[in-house]
């Protein structure tokens, strides 16, 4: 059974789904809304008490001031609030994409309240050799999303993310599935990420003093597929500074929407510490 509530909190109301019963487990993306995490969740809610949520002015989360923007630091601290709504005094965190971001913010701004962190291919471009070349990309699809619309800033984000944006068949030769037809709500969603989010989640730069310090336990998840997208990079970056060895989980970057039940059983794996 999914519960669905809500909460106050400084700017925005937010919106998010409680399932399951056993240890906290909160699951988070950004822009992704809680929908997006159904699958993994319902894959999880056995043995967790699993928490999903939209992110600030993503879906049912709504804002006072629709235009300011949506920071890993808000989105922490968003968090921190949602703990304190349940009366826990931490949990374990699987976040991933921007929400592997808020993660490890969230692990730099409240201390205490993640128990395990998994931090899922964070697009964390300022790590990267080229960021001065990966910054202006960024730049270039907020401007082509004002100049041309959204449907040619997402070709160009994807394809600067790594994915095969061409061509009209299949990896086996057959037509390709049809057009994605985005909601209301997704064009909603998807201009709210170009014009406010998509910048502030790509240029954080973590606190490696915090996240190595404890007490959480801080793993870096990356796509078993995702060898040629610029997350893996940004992944294997994010590792390295942090000392520790990427988990490898199945699938690409959304990897807990194709298969949620496999990559369930490597998320209890990781939780479990092996």
């Amino acid at each position: 059974m999914t519960t669905i509530q809500s909460i106050d909190v400084p700017g925005a109301r937010l919106r998010y789904e409680v399932r399951g019963a056993g240890p906290l487990l909160l699951v988070m993306g950004a822009p992704m809304d809680a929908a997006a995490f159904a699958p993994l969740a319902e894959a999880l809610a056995d043995d967790h008490t699993v928490v999903t949520h939209d992110p600030r002015g993503i879906s049912g989360s709504t804002l006072t001031d629709p235009e300011q923007d949506s920071t890993p630091e808000l989105r922490a601290d968003d968090v921190a609030a949602l703990l304190d709504a349940l009366g826990a005094e931490n949990a374990d965190v699987f976040g991933s994409s921007g929400g592997a971001v808020t993660g490890l913010a969230l692990v730099a701004r409240h201390p205490g309240r993640v128990r395990t962190l998994v931090a899922h291919e964070p697009p964390l471009l300022e790590l990267l050799p080229d960021a001065a070349v990966r910054r202006a990309e960024t730049d270039d699809i907020v401007a082509t999303f004002h100049r041309e619309g959204q449907g040619a800033a997402w070709i160009k984000f994807m394809a600067g993310a790594g994915f095969d944006t061409g061509g009209d068949t299949g990896d086996d030769g057959a037509p390709a599935a049809a057009p994605f037809e985005p909601t209301p709500q997704d064009i909603a969603n998807g201009a709210r990420f170009f014009e406010h989010e998509l910048r502030g989640t790509t240029r954080h730069l973590p606190d490696f003093a915090a996240l190595t310090a404890g007490p959480a336990r801080v793993v870096v998840g990356i796509g078993a597929d995702s060898r040629k997208l610029i997350t893996y990079r940004t992944s294997m970056a994010l590792a390295e500074r942090i000392g520790t060895t990427p988990v490898e989980f199945p699938g690409d970057h959304g990897g807990f929407v194709g298969r949620p039940k496999e990559f369930a059983e490597v998320l209890r794996r990781v939780l479990a510490g092996n």
